[in-house]
């Protein structure tokens, strides 16, 4: 699979220098990479000795060796990008969150279903070793009906106004950037809330600087999250069930380990697996696997539930009255 599928790299940020340092790590095939200027896209593909640099993403999305395009510009890029590729042919791993809304997101999946091409949002964490197993203990009844999910996902990130993280134009504040995770993983286990309470507070340029949601699901279950750009906290995980828990260690979305318990407290699973780079190749492996089988979606995070959480962010915008400068 890696000598067959060959990546594009759309943009050269902070999380394009991840991804492909764990593509490369595990052996997967990087040909090209596109900029919006040729001094960018150079000094990336020389970095990682990447065959192609392109000085615009048009030319990536035409270059006849790409098969997937990596999408990792900001978030209000990540629409008129994935576009570009879908429609010059190319598969897409497009960065979370996925769009700025789930219109957005509709129109990105719309398309690609009807071109036949893979579209997967690079939700990282959801193709993980730990999460993976995870997955496997709730199905198989280990800590028996989950009642219960706390995630927190708080950083102590720039203060600075005109940082991305605090632009609005540029889609920043915590709620994208960084409270997508536990709010996908309360999807990942719990599926679609029946209803949901948001607040928040923001800073001066009006990016959200801290988000809370409480979830409330038909089975009784509750989920709750919180998610910070102006403070750091524990960033741990708990899954409870009526048998058992699961509890995640920090950081809980990245490669990690975690313990299931049974409610005497006593420990009757324990998952450590070694390390491999930054784990961002899991993700990557997921959509080679689908191309591989001709398949344009995954079970693991399909384009309906992208979309779906996107509408849940959306909901908890309306709610604590966040719109971007795009949006109005």
């Amino acid at each position: 699979m890696a000598d067959r599928i060959r990546w594009g790299i759309l943009a050269t940020g902070w999380i394009a220098e991840l991804f492909v340092k764990d593509l490369q790590l595990t052996g997967h095939k990087v040909t090209a990479v596109g900029s919006r200027t040729a001094a960018s896209a150079q000094r990336f593909a020389d970095e990682f000795n990447i065959p192609k640099a392109h000085a615009s993403y048009d030319a990536l999305a035409a270059d006849p060796n790409v098969d997937i395009i990596y999408i990792a510009t900001p978030h209000p890029q990540h629409h008129a990008a994935a576009i570009l590729a879908l429609n010059a042919g190319k598969h897409i791993l497009v960065e979370k969150a996925f769009t700025l809304n789930a219109i957005e997101a509709q129109e990105i999946t719309t398309l690609a279903r009807a071109k036949g091409l893979l579209v997967l949002e690079a939700m990282w964490t959801r193709f993980l070793p730990h999460m993976q197993r995870i997955r496997d203990i709730i199905v198989a009844g280990s800590i028996g009906e989950v009642r219960s999910i706390t995630a927190d996902h708080r950083q102590k990130l720039s203060d600075d106004p005109k940082h991305r993280l605090n632009d609005l134009a540029l889609g920043g504040g915590a709620l994208l950037d960084l409270g997508i995770y536990p709010i996908s993983f309360t999807w990942d286990i719990l599926g679609k809330p029946d209803s949901m309470q948001a607040s928040a507070s923001f800073r001066e340029t009006g990016a959200d600087a801290q988000v809370a949601t409480i979830f409330h699901y038909a089975s009784g279950a509750i989920a709750t999250t919180l998610s910070s750009s102006d403070s750091a906290g524990p960033n741990r995980a708990c899954i409870v069930g009526r048998k058992g828990r699961i509890e995640i260690d920090r950081v809980w979305y990245e490669p990690t380990s975690f313990r299931v318990y049974n409610n005497d407290n006593v420990v009757i699973e324990t998952f450590n697996e070694p390390r491999i780079g930054r784990g961002m190749q899991y993700q990557a492996e997921e959509a080679e696997a689908l191309i591989a089988a001709g398949k344009t979606e995954s079970a693991i995070l399909s384009p309906s539930e992208t979309v779906q959480i996107m509408q849940t962010l959306d909901q908890i915008r309306a709610q604590i009255g966040l719109k971007y400068p795009s949006e109005a």
